[in-house]
């Protein structure tokens, strides 16, 4: 049988100058502001290896005279930070919330914690709601009842930040009434873990959500702040942020996860990934382009339970296969499969998390008083 060619996944720093046409201080460089993930090489661990990806996507970027309109169409695309903010950084591996590191909160923090955090405000309380069955799914409930508010909510452009904040406590507390309803005011890692009868989750629950709340001008964040800057309420955000989570590539990567899952328990961990590369093109439970080393988010969640063994044989497979260590999607996934959650768990984890994030994205871009409009490129006859 014809084995998995990794290897143009990697090249040397020679390929790597050869293509980019620069100095080893600029491959450098990238290197250490994530532009271009690299690792050691498994057969001289002196040297390293690059990836191949990043290193052509740099190279077409510079590729001849950079026009001020392929400037901004690169920009849009992975590329140099567009947007001014004080809310989280990614650099050297680390995620930072206003400067602290995510993964040291993580380590006693809750999601309502973060949210005094990323929005500097005094306190934060979300409201506890009764368990009503409606026969919605919860992302159902939390969309429509964030649509519900929205035509009732103020915009939020010329109100008081100190309103504000009251506010997005108010809209966080909505949204979880649909993804995590429970009659009493407990923290909210809580009351996921007891309403879905998993007490034992509850601390890698607490630590998903810490760590997911904020990850910089992400898809979802940026709809967010779009809606936000054209002065609409900050639930209009959320829901705009929510809606824009759902996609596969976003907040539905984790369903990537489980398929990957359920074809190695049937045909073999390598036969699967072989398939997901072949169908796909890629495997998005591996790696992420803002972490050249490995998502850091997912090494703290994977570390707070036993991963089943399948899922440890995907970790393997990962790294020896395709180079990469596992990330956040693949983390929400084992951790559901660990304590047979829901199967829509982490897509609820993962909302109910960002949800905070996106009202501090929100808040930051009204403060601004600026409205995000970027001009289009006509590309039509």
């Amino acid at each position: 049988m014809k084995s998995i060619n990794m290897k143009t996944l990697w090249i040397t720093a020679d390929d790597a100058l050869a293509r980019l046409g620069t100095k080893p201080q600029t491959l450098y460089a990238n290197v250490s502001r994530g532009r271009i993930r690299a690792k050691p090489d498994p057969t001289d661990p002196r040297r390293s290896l690059y990836h191949a990806d990043d290193v052509q996507r740099l190279a077409e970027r510079h590729s001849g005279r950079r026009h001020t309109a392929a400037v901004a169409a690169q920009a849009i695309r992975w590329g140099d930070p567009v947007l001014p903010t004080t809310i989280s950084s990614i650099a050297g591996g680390r995620l930072l919330y206003r400067g602290r590191d995510a993964a040291d909160l993580s380590g006693a923090a809750a999601l309502e914690d973060i949210a005094i955090l990323l929005w500097e405000t005094p306190g934060v309380v979300v409201k506890a709601f009764g368990c009503v069955m409606t026969g919605r799914s919860r992302l159902a409930a939390a969309l429509g009842d964030l649509a519900a508010r929205v035509a009732d909510d103020l915009p939020a452009l010329g109100r008081n930040p100190a309103v504000l904040r009251t506010e997005a406590a108010d809209v966080l507390s909505t949204v979880a009434a649909g993804l995590a309803p429970w009659p009493d005011p407990i923290p909210l890692h809580q009351r996921l873990a007891l309403g879905w009868h998993r007490p034992d989750a509850a601390e890698p629950i607490r630590k998903s959500l810490v760590l997911a709340a904020e990850h910089e001008l992400n898809v979802s964040a940026f709809a967010a702040r779009v809606t936000a800057s054209s002065g609409a309420a900050l639930s209009a955000a959320a829901l705009s942020g929510l809606a824009t989570l759902t996609g596969p590539r976003h907040g539905g990567a984790w369903l990537s996860v489980t398929r990957l899952a359920g074809q190695a328990g049937s045909i073999g961990v390598r036969e699967a990934i072989r398939a997901m590369l072949s169908s796909e093109g890629a495997v998005r439970a591996f790696g992420h382009q803002l972490y050249p080393h490995g998502d850091p988010r997912a090494k703290i969640i994977l570390e707070s339970f036993e991963i089943p063994a399948l899922y440890g044989l995907l970790v393997k497979a990962g790294e020896d296969l395709l180079g990469e260590p596992p990330n956040i999607d693949f983390a929400l996934a084992a951790l559901a499969a660990t304590f047979d959650l829901p199967q829509d768990a982490p897509l609820v984890i993962f909302a109910l998390s960002r949800t905070v994030g996106w009202l501090a994205h929100a808040m930051e871009q009204v403060e601004s008083g600026q409205l995000i409009r970027p001009r289009a490129s006509y590309a039509g006859s």
